[in-house]
């Protein structure tokens, strides 16, 4: 069985309008966001064999801020084809993971995200800003993922939580 978790980036912060895209930090509230969603990861057990992230800043600094409170200690893979990257793009990366990895974390952008979750489980909903889906696949290999052997497992996301002051 393979597990992939679909993570958008936190919140970014729009107000330098000098920066590039690429090199947009989080804003207030996706620093908490992401506080939260690491330790909604950690309480859950959750551990990732591999996690591959887009190096765009915001989703880096998501990452980075997970991996610190589950306690990550491999590599991270910085992809920059996951940058604005369609279904395609996400399809063939996710082909490429070494089998040996069983659960896997991809940290990315919207749409390419929402579309890969609507093409594997029909999930027609928005992926807001630092949520996780969490999708199985009843196969060995990560060349076999398709629609007929995944499932839904669960779909995290900050405003779910009314204790917190979005």
């Amino acid at each position: 069985m393979k597990k992939l978790y679909l993570i958008r980036h936190a919140k970014s912060d729009w107000t330098n309008s000098n920066l590039d895209d690429f090199d947009r930090p989080l804003n207030k509230r996706g620093k908490r966001s992401v506080k939260f969603m690491s330790k909604l990861l950690k309480q859950k057990h959750i551990h990732p064999d591999l996690i591959i992230s887009s190096p765009a800043y915001r989703a880096r600094f998501t990452t980075k801020k997970i991996i610190k409170k589950i306690n990550y200690k491999n590599n991270i893979m910085y992809n920059e084809n996951l940058y604005e990257a369609n279904l395609k793009t996400i399809l063939e990366i996710i082909t490429f993971i070494e089998d040996e990895n069983d659960e896997v974390f991809i940290v990315a952008h919207n749409p390419g995200l929402n579309l890969l979750a609507y093409n594997l489980l029909e999930f027609n909903e928005n992926l807001p800003t630092c949520s996780i889906l969490e999708i199985s696949f009843d196969c060995s290999s990560w060349r076999e993922i398709k629609k007929e052997n995944a499932k839904f497992v669960s779909f995290e996301y900050p405003k779910k939580y009314k204790i917190l002051d979005f």
